[in-house]
């Protein structure tokens, strides 16, 4: 085995790790393999024959990728939903939804600012000292540990905590759309939390929007029920979902958080483009 091959294999043996690691900083799959890519460019250029902790350095080398990806971003949008069966998670999907990674956690980190992003994610969800965050940031540790301070009250106080029974979860979300079918304005409202907000993205040709409020949301889902044709049944970051589809299609992508059995917040992907690039074979098995 050559230097390279015996580099490649190290290098891989953290890929899965990596790739978690860059999905929760930058909500998007396609841009955490860009930055898992870059980690390997960084490592193949670097002499790290005295590095005794690899897989902390590939971290932070990643982390310093996504920092500068997150603050190269024009505009905040909805994070990439990770699809599944109604059966179970695919293990290859299982170490990126570690942690209960659902959607609505993910819509909280992307109002973070990306150094507070950084600092909650490495240190909060992988245990990476502040000491060695602080230079990826460029504070002192003290100053790494306020920002993960700062940014672990913003998420606890808006990322509301799903009911862990997905069967139960399920039942909620199969009454909610049985309900905007059947145009029950009532039965909508007592699914859904009083304080319930959705967020949609539909991408630069269909701008998405921000809705509050239990009457205002069941108003919006008995008027889109109208055009939806079919809905099936999945697993969107763990949790109970669905996935709207024409002619085998996607044309949307429902991500539920249910709390204390009601509706608490609704993540709605309409964008073409993402859209397309889902794989939905996880359905059909």
């Amino acid at each position: 085995m050559d230097e390279n091959e015996f580099l490649a294999r190290r290098f891989e043996a953290h890929r899965t790790h990596l790739r978690a690691v860059a999905y929760r900083m930058l909500g998007s799959l396609s841009e955490a393999d860009d930055a898992v890519q870059e980690a390997w460019f960084k490592l193949h250029r670097s002499d790290t024959r005295e590095v005794e902790n690899l897989a902390g350095w590939l971290t932070t080398v990643v982390g310093r990728v996504c920092l500068d990806m997150l603050r190269s971003r024009a505009a905040v949008r909805l994070p990439d939903p990770i699809i599944s069966g109604v059966d179970g998670v695919d293990p290859e999907q299982e170490a990126l939804l570690a942690d209960s990674v659902g959607l609505a956690l993910l819509v909280v980190l992307e109002s973070l600012a990306p150094a507070e992003r950084l600092a909650f994610v490495l240190h909060d969800l992988f245990a990476v000292p502040f000491e060695e965050i602080a230079p990826v940031v460029g504070r002192t540790p003290a100053a790494a540990r306020q920002l993960a301070s700062r940014a672990r009250r913003r998420v606890h106080g808006a990322a509301p905590v799903p009911d862990p029974d997905i069967s139960k979860q399920r039942e909620v979300v199969d009454a909610f759309l049985a309900a905007a079918r059947d145009g029950d304005f009532d039965a909508l409202v007592a699914l859904l939390d009083p304080d319930i907000v959705v967020r949609s993205d539909g991408g630069t040709l269909r701008p998405g929007g921000l809705v509050r409020g239990a009457a205002a949301v069941a108003g919006g889902a008995i008027f889109a029920a109208q055009f939806a044709e079919v809905s099936r049944p999945a697993l969107v970051n763990g949790a109970a979902g669905v996935v709207a589809t024409a002619e085998g299609r996607p044309l949307s992508v429902m991500a539920f958080t249910i709390t204390n059995g009601r509706i608490a917040s609704i993540a709605i992907l309409n964008d073409p483009e993402r859209l397309d690039r889902l794989d939905l074979t996880v359905l059909d098995n």
